[in-house]
């Protein structure tokens, strides 16, 4: 027996991109007629070429666009078509992958139109230009942070290895007193104690004979001074480019200040962390269908990977890059509010069950859930209708109930009749919280 599926198209003219660094190749399905026609072009990336691309397809009335998401590769692409053609779709290579051994450039572009005429291609989230943009911003700062927390590190190993241990004596090694200290120790200069004791603060706890003691000895050659001037000076290159870029980010998200008051209701939530979830998920909901796509696009659903009945792993996914650090950032944030105990009640009954990583993991996940609705909302953070708005009163029941036969069977197993099993629950009275 032979099986026949019939797809209706959903574009009657769509085009399928294979998009490389130097070149892109588009091939045009029309299948406004019942022997489908293609039209097979290759253009370089160049801009120019873009452009006569983006005309090419004005040029043959076709309004349908798809191609991966290869890299950075794409953007140019996108750019050039965007307010140009109505309908450009950015997919997960997973989506559009053609087989093994069938396949060459030509092919791709061919595939690519086939599977997206047919609507068989999932869109990615591509947010607005100035969303972007503001998420370049915002990424490029996060990756400046690292490398600043990096040199740091490298600063204070430097001070290890030279037998300088003002960092046992000191709090803060970059702070107004050590930074003093260090300065003077890596000049040329000749310093007596009293020198050092002139440069702590007023306020310093730590008492005089400890920090004479952390300097006493401390014989820096001059290579060893220069590869802490180094790191120092890259500190304070790294803190002038975050001065900036944080001048270029308060520029841009002038028109986005309501939002971002709306999310610092949220526990946890600060003005950095809320124009950080912005940039990355802009303030348009309705790019998702559900706060469960939205997870699962942050990277903060667990995987499905079912055989046979059998669950083979339910880790969350490795999406959300930059954006899943910045909530669990926040859920530990939450968590540790003594002013609003919410999310602290929730992470001390889910880490009883599945453990502190795991309970921070959902309840950045409920975090996530509320940012939704709040932007797509505009209603401040209310969490008494949380537990509505991630399961349904339905849901609920049938987990009670399951939860309910699972007992019972626990307790058939025993020595005890349905009669004394049933015994056990409360008679239906006024005060029961089982009346109907």
């Amino acid at each position: 027996m032979t099986l026949v599926f019939l797809f209706s198209a959903s574009h009657s003219k769509a085009c399928g991109v294979d998009v490389h660094k130097r070149f892109i190749i588009a091939v045009i399905c029309d299948s406004s007629s019942a022997n489908p026609k293609y039209i097979r072009k290759r253009f370089s990336t160049f801009n120019n070429q873009l452009i006569a691309f983006k005309n090419w397809l004005i040029e043959h009335d076709c309004q349908n666009v798809c191609m991966e998401s290869t890299g950075k590769y794409y953007v140019p692409v996108y750019n050039a078509l965007e307010g140009f053609i109505s309908n450009v779709v950015v997919a997960n290579p997973k989506w559009v992958r053609a087989i093994k051994g069938e396949k060459d450039d030509n092919k791709d572009a061919k595939w690519i139109a086939d599977l997206f005429k047919l609507g068989l291609v999932r869109s990615s989230y591509i947010p607005s230009k100035d969303i972007r943009i503001l998420r370049e911003f915002t990424r490029y700062q996060y990756k400046l942070i690292n490398t600043r927390s990096s040199e740091k590190n490298r600063f204070q190993n430097a001070l290890t290895v030279g037998n300088c241990k003002i960092d046992m004596v000191f709090s803060d090694v970059f702070g107004k007193s050590a930074s003093s200290i260090i300065n003077l120790i890596l000049s040329n200069d000749t310093y007596t104690s009293e020198d050092i004791l002139s440069k702590v603060h007023g306020r310093c706890k730590a008492s005089h004979e400890d920090i004479l003691s952390a300097i006493d000895g401390v014989t820096l050659d001059a290579h060893q001074k220069a590869r802490i001037e180094i790191v120092k000076n890259h500190m304070e290159y790294v803190d002038s480019l975050l001065c900036k870029i944080q001048k270029h980010i308060d520029e841009m998200i002038v028109g986005y200040e309501n939002y971002i008051q709306l999310l610092c209701t949220i526990p946890g939530v600060d003005r950095k962390s809320a124009i950080t979830i912005i940039s990355e998920i802009g303030v348009d909901m309705s790019q998702w269908s559900s706060h469960h796509k939205l997870a699962s696009w942050a990277g903060l659903a667990p995987g499905c990977n079912e055989s046979a009945g059998k669950k083979k792993s339910v880790k969350i996914s490795r999406a959300g890059v930059y954006l899943k650090p910045c909530l669990v950032q926040v859920a530990h944030a939450a968590v540790k509010d003594k002013d609003y105990d919410y999310y602290a009640n929730k992470f001390n009954k889910i880490s009883k069950r599945r453990g502190k990583k795991r309970a921070i993991i959902a309840i950045a996940r409920k975090i996530l859930v509320a940012i939704y609705h709040m932007l797509k909302t505009g209603e401040v953070f209310n969490p008494s209708d949380m537990t509505d708005i991630e399961t349904s009163q339905k849901k609920r029941i049938e987990y009670i109930k399951n939860n309910f036969k699972n007992a019972f069977n626990q307790l058939m197993r025993t020595e005890l009749s349905s009669e004394e099993i049933l015994a056990f629950l409360p008679t239906k009275s006024t005060d029961s919280p089982l009346k109907e």
